[in-house]
């Protein structure tokens, strides 16, 4: 239970934590509101169906209380609970991947990744992305398929940097790979999508920083 007094906005996310830790439910509750929307949008555009997806946010936070006395503030808060839902959404994957095979028997394939060629790393760590550039309508919906046809490593790369606004440091952290290699997949997402928006008839370019430039 919380103890008097209001929670000053400026409370950082692992003040917050640690206050929860120490029994506070108003800093938990602060926690949800902050990071339920993005959180959602990374794990709805990672396993690809809206049920699903919430069942595993609803997996992430009840992670969240079951191993609050686990966390300590060693890093980001956001490093700890993107790890926590990319981790069940990895589990509810291969479970429904699984599950699809035993029934269907269907090939599972991300085929075009174009992860063969070597990249150069001097990908900036800012800048619009198409999402922001996607002035109307009609675009955003073309973005979002393009986004899901994409394999999935460099799909949760581009989510995680131009949904929910995580560093490409942290987005390292989260995946487990070098900060290099995180770079690489969100140039390789561009170029994908860049392709797969022109195949869907959209008349623009995605520039080196994201951003949906008109032909």
């Amino acid at each position: 239970m919380g103890t008097g007094g209001s929670l000053a906005p400026e409370t950082s996310d692992e003040q917050l934590m640690l206050a929860f830790q120490a029994g506070d439910a108003r800093a938990f509750e602060a926690l949800v509101r902050k990071h339920r929307a993005p959180v959602f949008n990374f794990i709805l555009r990672f396993v690809n169906q809206r049920a699903r997806a919430e069942d595993v946010l609803q997996e992430t936070w009840l992670k969240v209380v079951r191993s609050a006395r686990e966390y300590a503030p060693k890093a980001r808060f956001t490093t700890w609970l993107y790890t926590i839902a990319r981790n069940l959404c990895v589990d509810s994957t291969r479970k429904e991947s699984y599950r699809q095979a035993t029934s269907l028997e269907a090939p599972t394939a991300g085929a075009d990744g174009d992860e063969g060629r070597p990249l150069g790393e001097g990908l900036p760590d800012d800048g619009a992305s198409p999402e922001r550039g996607a002035h109307n309508a009609r675009l955003r919906p073309l973005l979002e398929r393009a986004l899901a046809a994409l394999p999935e490593e460099q799909r949760e790369v581009f989510v995680l940097r131009e949904y929910s606004g995580i560093p490409f440091k942290e987005i390292a952290e989260v995946t487990g790979v070098s900060e290099n290699t995180v770079k690489s997949r969100m140039r390789y997402a561009l170029e994908g999508l860049r392709r797969r928006l022109g195949e869907l008839g959209v008349d623009g370019d995605l520039s080196e920083d994201g951003r949906t430039v008109a032909g």
